[in-house]
């Protein structure tokens, strides 16, 4: 009895013990994690003088005027966060519609070239974006397309990592039971899949809705070749531009305000989000 009760004392030390490691190691990421954006705040409360000396951990009092230099300058901010928010909700909801709906044909239906098909899909997700820049700019320049958000936003409806993600949450999570269950009720494809199959996908549809979001929002590199316009650049581009302005003009306060202000909508996109993330989590954590 008394050798029982050791070894139940030793498992739930060595348990504790597990547990309070696990949350010292998590407490440090979420401090690595956060600190960075606690530096940004404060470069964004202090002038371009007071940046120069070197990084103080005390806010300074300098964050509306930085707002105000901004406001006053000649880039157009509002404008720029709203292209960046046009751009990344409609990227978000065309790419995980779509990319849900072609994962939905490749689970649920039977076809000759369904393996190859897939593997096609796989093998121009391997194909990087620098790769195809070029040829994509001049596309759209012969379809005088330049200086546009279509060329942003059509082209992320066939997004293949958002499919092969989809397709593998699919199948473990959607059992064609049901879908063969809502076919013998007379349901249509198209009934079926936004009444039934998206429902079950709400926690991978919002992870790769986050993921596309605010790789949209970052994005830089095709925004900066297609945007030519002030009034039609997103805010990484404009965050750019701020940045390569002359000595004369640079002001590193009015940088660090512009980042912060981009990192808002992000912030608030993940907070809207996460819950059906936690909802998926906990769901394979009952059926486990």
């Amino acid at each position: 009895m008394e050798q029982n009760m050791n070894e139940k004392l030793d498992k739930g030390l060595n348990i504790k013990t597990r547990r309070l490691i696990a949350y010292i190691v998590l407490i440090f990421l979420t401090f690595l994690c956060l600190f960075w954006f606690y530096v940004l705040f404060i470069n964004a409360t202090r002038s371009n003088g007071e940046l120069k000396k070197g990084f103080v951990p005390i806010p300074s009092t300098h964050l509306i005027e930085n707002w105000k230099n901004l406001r006053a300058g000649i880039l157009p901010v509002w404008q720029g966060m709203f292209n960046s928010l046009i751009v990344s909700t409609l990227c978000a909801v065309l790419s995980t519609y779509f990319s849900t709906m072609t994962a939905y044909a490749i689970h649920a239906y039977d076809f000759k070239l369904k393996k190859p098909t897939f593997t096609f899909i796989l093998m121009i997700m391997m194909i990087p974006t620098q790769v195809t820049a070029l040829g994509f700019v001049q596309l759209m320049a012969k379809m005088k397309m330049e200086d546009s958000l279509i060329p942003l936003i059509v082209p992320t409806i066939a997004a293949p990592v958002t499919f092969f993600y989809m397709k593998q949450y699919m199948e473990s999570t959607l059992p064609l039971s049901i879908v063969e269950a809502a076919r013998i009720d007379g349901s249509g494809e198209f009934r079926t899949f936004n009444h039934i199959v998206l429902p079950l996908m709400k926690p991978a549809i919002a992870v790769q809705a986050i993921f596309t979001f605010v790789l949209n929002w970052n994005n830089y590199f095709i925004p900066a070749l297609i945007l030519h316009s002030d009034n039609k650049k997103t805010l990484p581009v404009l965050i750019a531009q701020l940045r390569s302005a002359d000595f004369l003009k640079f002001d590193m306060g009015q940088v660090y305000i512009m980042i912060a202000f981009s990192i808002f909508p992000v912030i608030i996109v993940y907070l809207l989000l996460s819950k059906f993330i936690v909802q998926g989590v906990a769901l394979g954590g009952v059926k486990g």
